[in-house]
Parts: C-alpha cells; sequence; structure tokens
C-alpha cells in the first residue's frame, strides 16, 4: 500500500505524538552522554525512521541543509540547560528577514537512571516556528521601532552598524533600501553573529502560543 506524503499537518500531529513516546522511552545508548549534538543526531534519525514508517518523504540532503526540504523545515533538538543550535549563515539577510524556513524545535530534559544503566530525554516542549518569524527579536523591533517614528536610509544604516550586522558596506545601503520598503515581520529568535549562525530559543519556548506563528505544539 502507499504511504501517504508528509503534510505540515501530520508532521506536527506526529511530532506530538513521538514526544509523548520518547518521553517515556529509557535509551541504553544515551546512559552517561552529555555531548548535545550526539543526543541530537540520535533523536533526530530516530524521529526520521518513525516518519519513513508511516510517510513518504524526502530525505534531507546536504544540498538542501534541511531536515524536511519538501516542507520547508529544519528540525532541531536542544537541552532545555542552554536551549540553542547552530545553522549555516547565508546572508545578513536572515537576521532581518528570518532563516529562509521554518523551525520543529524538540526541547529535552535528559535524566540519567543508574538502576537501569538507561538515559531518558523528556522532552518539555515541542515549538513550530514559521519561517516569517525566524529573524532576530532585537533587530527586527529595533527597525519597526525606527520605521515607525519616521526614521530614513541614515537612521537604519546606523543602526544595522551598532547591531554589527556582518554585511559589508555596498550590502548594508541595499538592505537599507529594501527595509524601507519592506519593513520586517519581528522575528522571535536570538540569532547571534558567528562563522554560524547561533540559534537561541528561549524566547520563543516563552512566547509559544501566545503570538502568531510561533505554536505550542506539545507540553511536557
Amino acid at each position: 500500500m502507499r504511504k501517504p506524503k508528509l503534510t505540515l499537518e501530520s508532521l506536527k500531529i506526529e511530532a506530538r505524538k513521538f514526544a509523548a513516546r520518547e518521553s517515556k522511552h529509557q535509551e541504553p545508548s544515551l546512559y552517561g552522554v552529555t555531548d548535545g549534538k550526539a543526543v541530537g543526531t540520535y533523536f533526530e534519525h530516530k524521529f526520521r525512521d518513525y516518519l519513513v514508517q508511516k510517510y513518504d518523504l524526502e530525505a534531507g540532503s546536504s544540498a538542501s541543509g534541511i531536515d524536511f526540504p519538501e516542507l520547508g523545515i529544519d528540525m532541531k533538538v536542544t537541552s532545555v540547560k542552554h536551549p540553542q543550535s547552530s545553522c549555516p549563515f547565508k546572508s545578513a539577510r536572515q537576521k532581518i528577514y528570518g532563516l529562509g524556513y521554518s523551525l520543529l524545535v524538540f526541547v529535552y530534559e535528559k535524566r540519567d537512571d543508574p538502576k537501569t544503566s538507561t538515559g531518558n530525554l523528556n522532552i518539555l516542549y515541542t515549538i513550530f516556528v514559521s519561517k516569517e518569524r525566524t529573524a532576530d527579536f532585537q533587530t527586527t523591533t529595533g527597525l519597526r521601532r525606527i520605521l515607525d517614528n519616521r526614521g530614513n536610509k541614515d537612521d537604519i544604516l546606523a543602526f544595522l552598524e551598532e547591531r554589527r550586522l556582518p554585511v559589508e558596506e555596498i550590502g548594508a545601503s541595499a538592505l537599507a533600501d529594501e527595509i524601507l520598503v519592506n519593513p520586517p515581520e519581528i522575528g522571535y529568535l536570538t540569532v547571534s553573529n558567528a562563522l554560524q549562525w547561533r540559534l537561541q530559543y528561549r524566547r520563543v519556548i516563552e512566547m509559544a502560543g501566545s503570538v502568531m506563528g510561533v505554536e505550542r505544539l506539545y507540553d511536557g
């Protein structure tokens, strides 16, 4: 029998189910593991295998760089102690207009049980952040404030310089022109400048369910 295509709605439903199921699972291979990347890789592979059993879905590739290219969604798995991850830097525009794809974020608390020598990932939150809301909060709110206060191109350029946006002078000028014509939506990530963007999720955890485009799918 042919498997159905994975859709946005079915992905959200399955993310909820999987978070609840995985929260109860005791995993021997996770016992004593403290490396967040190893934990994330374990969870991502297990969730993908879970989906492949039920749905026809395209494999994420290094070319697209995201887990569900057909839906324009990347999966992030992060510890509640430091809810953050990295993602490829494409251009300074991403900090203002978003990453260009949506995020499915699983936030876990890891516990080890010495009696059974197993580790448990208790999923505390599963959050969907639409691509329109993946820009940097302070940058987008600052720009909206300037525009609301009848700011001009010079004001925007000064602000971009203050924020140390990783962009050259010509690029900054083009970006300022674009911002005047196309004001950015408010983003809810904290996006730190680095060789890769560092994404921090504390704000989306706090605001999920209370703002448009940041959806709380599951609470553990």
